[in-house]
């Protein structure tokens, strides 16, 4: 009965995990087989014989018969006497098959053996998940969140496996639920004592790579490559595609028509801004294009120090160098150049306020031309230095030292 019981108890615990039938199956018959050894030092003539039909098992004992009084070992001997009980017709030297009652020989075991059948089907099920899922790293992950903590969230797949998103894998706009769905890349798996731990991202340059890939078959298809893509999650994303194909923009098939590849990827990522950019190996051209929006007027490359100087007209300044210095820190990231950005003033365009030079020029001096209506750089540069003197009490000294300052700044 207790072979039965043991084989139920197995099945039992079966239904909750993902392993099939035929594997637990032989499991047990090693567990039982390492029950044996440890009984009878040996378990070479024993027959463990499971039925995965019906969900039974036997065991038979095979021991060669010997004349009454030779037993030497019990385990693998049996006397003559004995052998004719079970069949008459026996003689010395054959051999007897006898089913063995594990339930009553091993009655103080049988927990022993769930324990230890336990234990194997989780190492299994543990090693199983790993190599299931290390296979999986860098794909796209939809589960459903089922704990949230302060550092993480546990999030559970289709199959009912547990993965966590770390805080520092959310992008920082991120709010869930219990009960959302929330689409994730499977980062890595790792083992700790001996569980695998399966750790999400949404933050990851490949989280973006990948739902390009699934929104551009032109990417999913090979025709487009994705060259490089920087990011500050939830806030700015720069991406350097290529297409192998003249007749392919892109950018445009990246875009989608009226934005619609992009605003689907837009909106999984909380409106973080994705400037999709055509990669080249033309230095000076590519850190152009990776400064996008800005348009810059020129620039000087150093390449003893992979640094780059741009020059700006003043009204792109801000766009070159974006919200928080977003703009210029993802471009450098992305070319791989530190760039640094100088203000390109056009004399006949542009112009500055005269406070813009308080850091080089007093602020008593500034405010002796305020007196007389001169509040811009090129207001003041229209009149000479006699004109200068005569119009305020600036010695012409200070007056050729300020013109000198605002010309360089024009130069």
């Amino acid at each position: 009965m207790e072979n039965i019981n043991l084989v139920e108890a197995f099945s039992e615990f079966k239904e909750f995990k993902n392993i099939d039938r035929e594997t637990m199956m032989r499991i047990l018959q090693d567990v039982l087989v390492g029950i044996l050894e440890k009984r009878y030092e040996s378990a070479d003539n024993f027959d463990i014989t499971v039925n995965i039909d019906k969900g039974d098992l036997e065991i038979w004992r095979n021991r060669i018969i010997v004349e009454d009084g030779q037993v030497a070992d019990s385990n693998k001997e049996i006397s003559y006497s004995d052998a004719i009980k079970i069949e008459p017709d026996f003689e010395v030297g054959e051999e007897v098959s006898e089913l063995f009652n594990i339930g009553q020989v091993l009655r103080r075991e049988i927990l022993s053996i769930k324990q230890n059948l336990q234990n194997r089907i989780l190492e299994l099920e543990r090693n199983e998940i790993y190599k299931k899922y290390k296979d999986r790293v860098g794909e796209i992950i939809v589960g459903e969140v089922y704990q949230i903590w302060k550092k993480e969230m546990l999030v559970i797949d289709d199959e009912g496996i547990e993965m966590l998103l770390p805080k520092t894998e959310q992008i920082p706009t991120d709010k869930y639920n219990k009960g959302d769905n929330v689409k994730s890349i499977l980062l890595e798996v790792k083992m700790q004592n001996n569980t695998p731990i399966i750790v999400l991202s949404r933050t990851s340059p490949v989280f973006l790579e990948k739902l390009l890939e699934n929104e551009v078959p032109e990417i999913f298809d090979g025709l487009i490559t994705i060259k490089k893509i920087e990011r500050l999650p939830g806030e700015r994303a720069k991406i350097a595609v290529e297409s192998y194909d003249d007749r392919i923009d892109p950018v445009g098939a990246c875009v989608g028509m009226k934005g619609q590849r992009i605003h689907s990827i837009v909106r999984e990522l909380n409106n973080e801004n994705i400037d999709i950019i055509n990669y080249t190996t033309n230095i000076p051209l590519y850190i152009s294009r990776a400064l996008s929006p800005a348009k810059i007027t020129d620039i000087k490359l150093i390449e003893a120090d992979k640094r780059a100087i741009v020059s700006l007209k003043v009204d792109q300044l801000s766009l070159a160098i974006g919200k928080n210095g977003q703009n210029i820190k993802l471009a450098s990231r992305l070319t791989g150049y530190e760039i640094d950005v100088n203000r390109h003033m056009d004399y006949e365009e542009e112009d500055v306020d005269l406070m813009e030079f308080s850091d080089e020029i007093e602020e008593w001096i500034i405010e002796e031309f305020l007196k007389i209506g001169l509040d811009t750089a090129k207001n003041v540069l229209k009149y000479s230095v006699e004109d200068l003197v005569s119009r305020t009490d600036l010695e012409e000294g200070t007056i050729k030292e300020v013109i000198r300052i605002l010309k360089e700044e024009f130069e």
